[in-house]
């Protein structure tokens, strides 16, 4: 039989409440915790801590705290990597940014959903769609990227935009739902 955390990773309906996924939240707690209360200029155990916690970081990365996530194991950075303050990466299922990624304060990545019914959502089941971000991207402050995006290369999203739907690579998108705005060269 699969575990709740097998289901969960592939964004089949699971048990939130199971003790393995309990006892994973508690640790990627901790961490945050720890990260967010080092000083200003602990660069070295800031980045220590993030390896720690996040899945994979490919190279020199930068995240302001504060910062949350659910897990962490399941996000993936590349080189270059950028979060300024308050961001928000609920990661049931993989998030993957990649290299030269720049995050306005107050972002948001969610994988995780509940289901449209509230008689399944009463049985506390959730679920969740991975997100991928490509590299040179940059999304400004307080947007939001929901569960199952992918978003291309080169991509700008605006500030304040809630992206339900793919992004392209090379558009400028805003807005709620987010809508292309302009072509980038």
């Amino acid at each position: 039989m699969d575990s709740e955390r097998e289901k969960m990773l592939r964004g089949e309906p699971y048990d939130p409440s199971d003790p393995e996924l309990v006892d994973a939240r508690q640790r990627a707690r901790e961490l945050v915790a720890e990260f967010n209360d080092t000083s200003p200029g602990a660069t070295d155990r800031r980045q220590s801590l993030l390896k720690e916690l996040f899945g994979s970081v490919d190279g020199e990365i930068n995240v302001e705290p504060p910062f949350r996530c659910d897990y962490g194991d399941q996000i993936g950075v590349g080189d270059g990597f950028y979060a300024n303050f308050d961001c928000v990466v609920l990661d049931v299922c993989p998030v993957e940014f990649g290299d030269r990624c720049l995050l306005g304060p107050g972002v948001h990545v969610y994988t995780a959903t509940h289901p449209l019914d509230p008689e399944e959502r009463a049985s506390g089941l959730e679920s969740g769609r991975p997100v991928s971000i490509g590299d040179d991207v940059w999304i400004g402050g307080q947007a939001v990227v929901n569960p199952g995006v992918t978003v291309g290369d080169g991509a700008v999203i605006g500030s304040g935009a809630v992206v339900t739907d793919d992004v392209p690579s090379n558009v400028v998108v805003q807005g709620n739902p987010a809508e292309v705005v302009r072509e980038l060269e």
